[in-house]
């Protein structure tokens, strides 16, 4: 769902008042000021419209309802094109050498799969556009507002003095980040390999100084985390050359690496009267599949969606309409916090049996072309 055109608020917040004051000024809290001032709510954004002065290295796989959004927020064109890279083809292999598991989007008659964007680059449109935005405010302390969303982050300084509690479970995994040039032009295909104990994906990621680049998300046990962040670049190199058996050409870091906990969870309650949680702030899911910042944008279309339709008498923050956004997302959210849990269990399981069943899955999957045609459907967005 896209965010409506903007339309005459039925109840106009009372001087001095906000209709809705957003914490958080990252990729979800920008892209719900923007929808929702779209719609003539008077809303304020609390958090900084100046660039992070750390660079940041990540990459977002962003589904079609999600370039949606952006297209309907005048955001999506204003990203360089060379930060945003089409995805024709996505590879997932297992650990035995020979199982695979494709897509394509010539073989599903679409354009792409998928686009990979520099996540500075996405953010940086996003500013821009709230700096000029109608009925939008930047603000540096909280306002009174009928209601207050929450976009912080997964974490969230305000989640618990809400009576939010997330509930965390942890992986045992970290994550690995890092960009990296390769020796072979990518051809728009993403690749990842599930291995017992780790996942790893290359991400095509063109950047204005490589034609030919990836993103890497790499997930790894605590202590195997350690010991390749610690690692000289060209031993981090070649362990890369040994995870990815040179498939992807000879690949060689752009920039340093990070690394950060994997966990999941979803806070309970969501909402309360005049509030609610959103994005991470919301819900927390394991990076293999690509899909946190797309839970995230699809959340600011929902609620966007719920307060365009909303009975003229009500305010924002209404828990009615609330709970009416909490419906709406719960089971795509509930879904892939399932499907990622289990995804990673399964491939890092490592019991001999298990990993022969995983492998031949990916090969019985790879053959059943309706099952991968709702894979991608679910994947998209659509």
């Amino acid at each position: 769902m896209t965010p409506q055109a903007p339309t005459p608020v039925a109840k106009a917040a009372a001087p001095g008042r906000h209709d809705v004051l957003v914490r958080g000024a990252g990729a979800v809290g920008l892209a719900a000021a923007l929808a929702l001032a779209r719609q003539g709510l008077r809303v304020a954004l609390l958090g900084s419209l100046q660039a992070p002065s750390a660079p940041d290295i990540r990459a977002y796989a962003l589904n079609r309802a999600s370039v949606r959004l952006l297209e309907g927020l005048r955001v999506w064109e204003a990203i360089a094109q060379a930060s945003r890279t089409p995805v024709h083809e996505m590879r997932i292999e297992g650990d035995d050498g020979t199982s695979a598991l494709e897509f394509s989007a010539w073989k599903s008659a679409l354009a792409e799969l998928a686009w990979i964007v520099d996540a500075a680059a996405l953010e940086a449109a996003l500013r821009q556009a709230a700096r000029f935005a109608p009925h939008l405010e930047v603000v540096d302390t909280a306002v009174p507002a009928s209601l207050t969303l929450l976009a912080e982050g997964r974490d969230s300084a305000t989640r618990a003095a809400l009576g939010a509690r997330m509930q965390r479970h942890a992986f045992g995994h970290h994550a690995i980040a890092a960009r990296l040039a390769t020796t072979r032009a990518h051809a728009g295909v993403a690749r990842q390999w599930f291995r017992a104990p780790d996942v790893l994906a290359l991400l095509p990621m063109d950047t204005p100084q490589h034609d030919h680049a990836y993103a890497l998300v790499w997930s790894v046990p605590e202590a195997r985390a350690g010991e390749l962040l610690a690692l000289p670049d060209a031993a981090f190199e070649a362990e890369l050359a040994q995870a990815t058996g040179g498939a992807a050409g000879g690949l060689g870091l752009l920039g340093a690496r990070a690394g950060w906990p994997l966990w999941a969870g979803r806070a309970e309650p969501l909402f309360g009267h005049g509030w609610l949680l959103v994005g991470d702030a919301a819900h927390v899911v394991h990076p293999l599949a690509g899909q946190g910042l797309n839970l995230g944008f699809a959340d600011v279309a929902s609620l966007a969606q719920v307060l365009a339709e909303r009975e003229p008498w009500r305010e924002p923050g209404d828990p009615r309409l609330l709970a009416r956004h909490a419906r709406e997302r719960a089971a795509d959210t509930l879904a892939m916090m399932a499907v990622t849990g289990m995804l990673l269990h399964l491939f890092a399981h490592p019991s001999p049996w298990v990993r022969q069943l995983r492998n031949r899955g990916l090969g019985w999957v790879n053959r059943l072309a309706p099952m991968k045609q709702a894979l991608t459907r679910a994947a998209l967005g659509r």
